[in-house]
Parts: C-alpha cells; structure tokens; sequence
C-alpha cells in the first residue's frame, strides 16, 4: 500500500474551475482535508490566487494554475506544473463548466458549441489526463447537474452537456479496472453561487428553494461534503451520478 493510499496526508488534487463556486469551497475542502491544491482557472488569475491565500492562511499548500481546460496542451502543462511542485496526483475534480440557458427551438447554435467545448471537450480532456496520471488509491470526480433527471424547460442544451459528462464517467470508470481509482459524477441541485443568482429575481429564488423539501437552497459546503466523500473515504462508491440537491427529485 502506498503512502498516500487511504490518507489524506501527501494526497495531491487539481480542482478545475477552483476560483470560483462550487469549485472554489471544494478546493478549501480538500485542502482542510489535508491534501495539497492546484486551484485551477480559465480567466481570473486573481480570484485562483485568492483561494491559494485563504488555504495558506489556513496552514494548507495550494498552487494556481491556469488553461484551457478544452486544450490539451494547455492542460497538459497544469498535470506538468502541479506533479513538479507537489510530486504527483490522486484527485480530479472537474469543477469548470459554463451555463447558457433558453428554449431548444431558437437557441443559438454558436453558444452550444461554446458550452459543449467546456463541458464536454473539457470534462473529456482533463479525464484523459486524469486516466494517465492519477495515483493508485484515487479518484475522479466530475460534475454534472440535477438538470439531467429534473428535465426543466430552457435547459436542453446545457442538461445535454452535462448528460455526457455522466456517460463519460460511467465508462471511464469501467476502463480504470485494475487501477484502483474512482470516477463518479456529481450532480448539484439549485446551488447558492453567483452563477445561479445571475438574472433571477427574489421571488424566483424563494420560489426554487420552497420547492424544495428541506426548503433552502444548496450551499457550495454542502456540494464540497461530497467531492470529500468521493475524494477520500468513499472507495465503494464509482462509476455512479450522486444527486446532491435536498430531493428535489
């Protein structure tokens, strides 16, 4: 059994999409968990290096890092950079994506190819990094959406990205027979992070918690509970969607 197997201690994670969300309270997580942190962003230098200092500030070791996530080369360079400062990795967590809403009949074409480079090229670009580099004794864990069951109207484009990302999972899971890593998906319900909160009014916000039967909203802590689960002890659960959204459905 290798050192890091089964213990946080000398575990390494990248979390994608960690300046931000979900993505970012994930990567505190894990780093209060006691692994090591490449906090991961596309644009916003600033915001990644600002959960860098809130871990450090907290006694954890975190590094930014920036790229593509749907460019290999790019991404390639963040597995590079972040086996060379903390000497390898054992967690995935696929946090980046982007959400365009509206009706299938006149959505724009160009916006879907946009959204589906990121949520599906990407997802698949790092998971075939991940598959390559991730230590025996880890796991991957990528996200997608209570969308894809709840089938809300406006959603079709975005719920078919995120459909993908549970296929793109299952499978992998299923190809990393022999290598003792897990790969899971989770699935958020509505989430309080500034992406849900854009163009809702109050009353749609109060509406969307009381529909559901613990009648709030999800936290980012609470979608951060279960990337820890499936980062660390969770060993018996892979190649599975986890719905984290209160029962909404």
């Amino acid at each position: 059994m290798s050192e890091h197997h089964g213990t946080a201690n000398g575990r390494v994670a990248l979390v994608t999409g960690g300046s931000g969300g979900i993505g970012r309270v994930a990567a505190e997580r894990l780093a209060r968990d006691g692994m090591d942190v490449a906090v991961h962003y596309a644009g916003n230098r600033s915001a990644a290096e600002e959960v860098v200092g809130s871990i450090a500030a907290s006694g954890g070791r975190a590094m930014a890092v920036g790229g593509d996530v749907a460019d290999e080369g790019a991404m390639t360079e963040v597995f590079d950079a972040l086996e060379r400062r903390f000497g390898g990795v054992d967690v995935v967590v696929n946090a980046a994506g982007i959400m365009i809403l509206g009706p299938l009949a006149d959505f724009d074409l160009g916006k879907l190819d946009r959204m589906h480079r990121v949520n599906i090229r990407g997802t698949f670009v790092v998971d075939q990094l991940a598959a390559k580099r991730v230590r025996e004794g880890g796991a991957i864990v990528n996200f997608s959406t209570s969308v894809v069951k709840l089938g809300l109207p406006a959603y079709a484009a975005y719920a078919a990205s995120k459909g993908a990302v549970e296929a793109i999972s299952l499978i992998l899971a299923r190809e990393l027979r022999g290598r003792d890593v897990t790969v899971n998906a989770v699935a958020p319900g509505p989430t309080a992070t500034p992406l849900f909160f854009e163009d809702k009014s109050e009353e749609l916000v109060d509406n969307i918690a009381n529909a559901n039967p613990m009648e709030r909203l999800g936290t980012p802590e609470d979608i951060a509970e279960v990337v820890s689960l499936l980062a660390g002890p969770g060993r018996w659960v892979n190649g599975q969607t986890l719905y984290a959204n209160g029962g909404m459905g």
